[in-house]
């Protein structure tokens, strides 16, 4: 197919970590309408869990439009339904058997599919773009997975995020401008400015209370989500946006939930992000700063796997001292109620390391295609 030729998706959401799918799909779907300007169709199960990612949205709504794509509640028959030119199966949710149908009627077939789950396993590299025939219909899946080398369908990021992160970087009244929406005090270079966006963790009070006493002054910037029972129980007292806790050292502020298109903001804005999921965890990486990841917990700790793995691959260009803190505290963050305030200094300590490590991550990531142009090219290839 000629490479100016438009293409039109269908992308089915399934939402199960209740920010991490849609975060994924939605960044995904405008990237395809904005900078692509293909006719996206984004399929969503739970529009209510959608709604803090993108205020526009109306939950109750039948069909609507936002950033350019069509956006349709995952409910009813399809009857009347005509599949676009690729079809997307986030993370192997099950495609209705009524659409399956009309795919495999359609001419020419639509591309299909399956955008799996983020992982910096070898194994990743000899799969990605593997395909999958339907044991009954003349139809073929190919497997699409976002991963950390070039064999892989790569990272999403948009043209613009390293301008705009430069931009706002260079920029101090922006900063501080956004800062102020959210209540947070700017003035003090001294302070340590943490983002904390986690799951419920029995690791979290403990890091808190090692903040209360620690070296530096720390402001934490909190949302209420998953883990709003830990922060309850820290501060002793039910906690309301525009809140503050201060215990020690430590000035807990809790901050709105910024949609999606803030959320790079807050980020730069600090210099140690606590991030969760898929989503966060690629954004916290654009963004070039010090981040812990707290992995979606899977069956049979499954996902210590999918932790070290990618732990192998960051720390390949860290210090023997630091890789070996910073491994010892993504795991304590990771194995609920491991947590110490040694463990808070001995990070501490690598700070700067881990700052100019960050950098030189970044600046090695973006030398890669994104995930949504490889996504362009391989369904092209194959219309």
């Amino acid at each position: 197919m000629d490479s100016s030729t438009p293409l039109s998706f269908d992308i089915f959401c399934n939402v199960i970590d209740n920010f991490g799918d849609i975060g994924v799909c939605w960044r995904l779907a405008r990237q395809l309408a904005v900078e692509h300007g293909f006719a996206v169709r984004l399929w969503v199960d739970d529009l209510a869990s959608f709604k803090p990612l993108c205020p526009e949205i109306r939950d109750v709504a039948a069909t609507q439009r936002v950033a350019g794509v069509e956006i349709r509640p995952w409910s009813g028959d399809f009857a009347g339904v005509i599949p676009h030119d690729v079809v997307i199966e986030a993370f192997a949710c099950r495609l209705p058997e009524c659409f399956e149908a009309a795919m495999a009627t359609r001419t020419p077939k639509p591309v299909w599919i399956n955008l799996d789950y983020l992982s910096a396993e070898d194994w990743v590299d000899g799969c990605h773009g593997l395909p999958s025939p339907h044991p009954r219909l003349p139809l073929t899946k190919h497997f699409f997975f976002p991963g950390f080398s070039e064999k892989t369908g790569g990272l999403l990021r948009e043209s613009d995020l390293e301008r705009r992160r430069v931009d706002f970087l260079n920029d101090p009244e922006a900063r501080n401008q956004f800062l102020e929406r959210l209540g947070i005090p700017t003035a003090d270079d001294a302070l340590l400015r943490i983002s904390l966006f986690s799951y419920q963790n029995l690791s979290l009070i403990p890091l808190l209370e090692a903040w209360t006493m620690g070296a530096r002054p720390i402001t934490c910037l909190a949302s209420l989500t998953r883990n709003r029972g830990d922060l309850e129980r820290f501060a002793g007292r039910p906690l309301s946006v525009g809140d503050t806790v201060r215990k020690g050292r430590l000035a807990l502020h809790i901050t709105p939930f910024v949609p999606q298109t803030d959320y790079d903001e807050l980020l730069w804005s600090c210099d140690l992000n606590f991030v969760r999921g898929e989503d966060s965890f690629v954004r916290a990486q654009w963004a070039a700063k010090p981040m812990i990841w707290h992995i979606y917990p899977q069956e049979e700790d499954t996902h210590h796997i999918k932790l070290d793995a990618f732990l192998d691959r960051y720390c390949a260009g860290l210090s023997k001292a630091a890789a070996d803190h910073l491994r010892l505290f993504f795991h304590a963050w990771n194995e609920n109620g491991t947590m110490t305030a040694a463990l808070w200094g001995n990070f501490l300590e690598h700070l700067a390391e881990l700052q100019r490590h960050a950098r030189e991550w970044h600046k090695e990531l973006i030398k890669q295609q994104d995930l949504c142009a490889k996504l362009v090219q391989f369904c092209r290839s194959r219309l």
